[in-house]
């Protein structure tokens, strides 16, 4: 890169590829501004693809008057449903009664706000259950008698993210990733920033406004990367989950609350498997490197063991995930105790050039910080279109939400050379984009090489072109979970596939 080069300017450069800067991304394209975000890696490759993986109001946040924070969630839950219902549907959470914890009375009062307090159409209310005659009783220790059976969502978080992206890029964003941000340092009223690639190219982009959305990074690009002292007012708080074969037969999921006062859910986890968590652990040091601790594995199989009739055994963990949620630190005394809420800081005194920081939130809330972040980019830069995500399909969205069912169906139709399985899990991460996944494919041999389970050379081209994957961890644990059925062997000739660029023109199109 020549420093004296003239620079690429757009209207907001974001600095981050989780939930957070991709939502914002495409809610500024989709108004009409210039936007380049960059990642220093891949998409959703921290806090946004290490979530419990719920779209939820937050039961557990009513008992600390978060009625405001509670209410926008459960506001989103269908809003959201709507907008992506193949990675995103309704969940029924079996909250068993214990004796020794909350009262019943209590439970019952906090889930009848739950269902009043946010704008429930299609979710189905609560209602109480008899565990000795009901099938979630089933696993359960006989003393658990009675529970309470409420609604929220499930999400696939790491796609939720890719989406956003793609209908960022798709409205005119330029998405990068493998990107870092070295320096981002005033210049004539705009932000130039030094971007260096995966094979070490440097690259020059000026902007009139910088998004700070870089998540447990946000405080280590405040200081180093813009030069700027404050202290970044962000707490690091560890998540770590643990995933093993599966408990129990049924579709619902369980949330238990723990005599510490906390709580872990349960859930139905890519149809073979359980997955429980989380932890609330304060955490200091790379956020990238983190890893469940044998004690926090341990704590979550003693937490479950206490309600399942069956012991949850370390051993018996067949993958384990952690993430380091950077929540606003508003001083509470524990982890568990800090706000789910976001907060927006906006610097631009003295006629600098526009800062925004992003700190906590929740995958939940998602859009509705990005509309809060794009009211603070139009006082600065102007006001654009209109807010317009509410009622906006996410790509591969565009059917009825209740609708999933049918596009299965019609999906075996076009496909019929696919397994059962094999379409609905298609269906489920691409939605009605799926015949674009298996364009030009007219029978089973047209899928290509197979790399293992349900994955096939189409599939994976069809990622490399469309959604930045470039790795066999890109592919098996972000944009899939399939990593949980592949071999080490089949994960290892993947990563070697994807590596010959060579033989990949569309990976070669994409790396230049």
């Amino acid at each position: 890169m020549n420093e004296g080069s003239r620079a690429a300017q757009y209207d907001m450069l974001v600095i981050g590829g989780g939930i957070n800067g991709c939502g914002i991304a495409r809610d500024a394209a989709g108004r009409g501004f210039s936007v380049f975000l960059c990642e220093m890696n891949d998409l959703a490759s921290g806090t946004s693809s290490a979530a419990t993986k719920l779209v939820h109001g937050g039961l557990r946040y009513l008992e600390h008057y978060a009625f405001r924070l509670v209410r926008e969630s459960l506001l989103e839950r269908e809003t959201l449903w709507r907008s992506a219902p193949h990675v995103i549907w309704p969940l029924r959470f079996v909250l068993p009664h214990h004796s020794g914890l909350r009262s019943a009375w209590f439970l019952r009062l906090g889930l009848f706000v739950y269902d009043h307090l946010g704008g429930r159409k299609l979710l189905p209310p609560t209602r109480t259950l008899d565990l000795r005659r009901d099938a979630a009783g089933k696993p359960l220790k006989p003393e658990f008698k009675t529970a309470f059976e409420y609604s929220d969502c499930w999400v696939d978080d790491s796609r939720l993210v890719v989406l956003n992206a793609r209908d960022a890029a798709a409205r005119g964003a330029e998405v990068h990733t493998r990107l870092r941000c070295l320096s981002a340092r005033q210049d004539n009223g705009h932000w130039r920033l030094v971007l260096r690639d995966a094979a070490g190219g440097l690259r020059d982009v000026t902007a009139r406004l910088l998004v700070n959305a870089a998540g447990p990074w946000v405080g280590e690009v405040l200081r180093q990367a813009t030069g700027q002292n404050e202290a970044a007012a962000v707490r690091l708080v560890k998540g770590s989950h643990i995933v093993l074969p599966r408990l129990f037969d049924h579709d619902r999921c369980y949330i238990f609350q723990n005599a510490d006062s906390r709580i872990i859910f349960a859930i139905p986890y890519e149809r073979d498997f359980t997955l429980i968590g989380t932890t609330d652990i304060d955490y200091e040091g790379d956020p990238g490197a983190v890893s469940a601790s044998a004690e926090e594995i341990a704590y979550l199989c003693s937490a479950a063991s206490e309600y399942f009739v069956t012991p949850i055994r370390p051993e018996a963990v067949v993958w384990t995930y952690s993430g380091v949620r950077p929540l606003y630190d508003d001083g509470a005394g524990s982890a568990q105790e800090a706000t789910r809420d976001y907060v927006l800081r906006l610097h631009n005194e003295g006629g600098q050039p526009p800062l925004v920081n992003i700190f906590g939130g929740k995958i939940t809330t998602y859009r509705r910080l990005s509309e809060a972040a794009m009211t603070t980019v139009e006082q600065v830069l102007g006001k654009r279109g209109p807010s317009w995500t509410a009622s906006s399909a996410l790509p591969g969205g565009d059917f009825p939400q209740t609708g999933f069912a049918q596009l299965c169906i019609d999906l075996h139709k076009q496909f019929p050379f696919l397994a059962p399985d094999h379409t609905q899990r298609l269906a489920r991460a691409y939605g009605t984009d799926t015949p674009s996944v298996l364009a030009g494919v007219s029978s089973a041999a047209g899928l290509g090489r197979h790399f293992g389970a349900t994955l096939y050379e189409a599939e994976v081209r069809y990622l490399i072109k469309a959604e930045w994957a470039r790795t066999a961890e890109d592919v098996l644990w972000r944009r899939s979970k399939l990593g949980l059925r592949l071999t080490r062997e089949e994960t290892a000739a993947l990563d070697q596939w994807m590596m010959q660029g060579d033989e990949l023109p569309s990976l070669k199109a994409a790396r230049s």
